[in-house]
């Protein structure tokens, strides 16, 4: 449940600001301010007032990180199947095809960075919470795959709620799937970076999304398998301040450097040409 209302809170933020006019404005659930949709979206969909980072779609976050025009999609018709008969599951996928305006919760393709070629993913949270399914893992299989025969870096940005429930062990194979594809990418000699945005979560914070050569994360970002709640139920106990944000979780080792989103870009793009891209 407490991942479900996380979720519940990033989709209101992404209508707020993505689907309203840019006259109109709304509330930042941070510092409680009136802020217009078009300082927001000026300023990278961080809220001008607090600093408070709202969610970012998957397509609207690629163009944000590559250059203009350069990006070319990989694998766009791929869609999600009721394979298991699980109940309502295709009501599901309709409304989130509707909300996300997406096929699927993860895009794929080619594009530049300073321009340096380079293979990118970026998950979307307003398709089913970001959930991972037979396709999500196959078209991030897929691009790896891709990459590695051209000698490529992949960019990963991730957010999800983990392995998607209605696939059931389907869902949840697609997470050493996509490690072994990641393995063979990096016996290659080939560079990988993950970039975790809010929140990384369940199977896929247990994957593919804590495998990069290099781990990068948003300010404040909930990075961890199990919700805090649970964790505290199940050991009976307080967790320490800051559990599973970026912050403390770089003080853990786990990340490499937390970078703030309008950074992100010419960050990326020093580590392409340090690499010799």
């Amino acid at each position: 449940m407490e991942l479900k209302s996380l979720f519940l809170k990033v989709n209101n933020e992404l209508e707020n600001t993505d689907n309203r006019p840019r006259s109109r404005k709304i509330t930042c659930k941070k510092c409680q301010k009136q802020v217009s949709v078009s300082k927001i979206r000026k300023n990278y969909f961080i809220c001008p007032e607090c600093g408070h980072y709202f969610p970012v779609r998957a397509r609207r976050r690629i163009l944000m990180l590559t250059d203009k025009r350069s990006f070319v999609e990989m694998d766009r018709d791929m869609e999600s199947r009721n394979i298991l008969s699980f109940p309502e599951y295709e009501d599901k996928l309709i409304a989130a095809k509707e909300k996300s305006r997406e096929k699927e919760a993860v895009i794929c393709g080619e594009a530049a960075i300073g321009g340096s070629r380079v293979c990118i993913f970026a998950m979307d949270g307003n398709f089913m919470m970001g959930s991972m399914g037979a396709v999500v893992g196959e078209k991030i299989t897929r691009l790896f795959e891709y990459a590695t025969r051209r000698g490529l870096p992949v960019i990963g940005v991730t957010v999800s709620g983990g392995a998607r429930m209605q696939e059931g062990m389907v869902s949840l194979m697609q997470m050493s799937k996509v490690s072994a594809a990641v393995k063979r990418h990096d016996k290659a000699g080939n560079l990988y970076i993950v970039l975790l945005t809010n929140p990384t979560t369940g199977g896929v914070d247990a994957s593919f999304a804590m495998l990069g050569d290099i781990t990068l994360a948003e300010p404040g970002a909930r990075v961890g398998f199990a919700g805090p709640r649970v964790i505290e139920k199940t050991l009976n106990q307080k967790l320490p301040e800051g559990f599973q944000k970026a912050e403390r979780v770089l003080e853990c080792g786990f990340i490499d450097e937390i970078v703030p989103r309008q950074e992100q870009k010419e960050y990326l793009e020093r580590i392409l040409k340090l690499h010799g891209f």
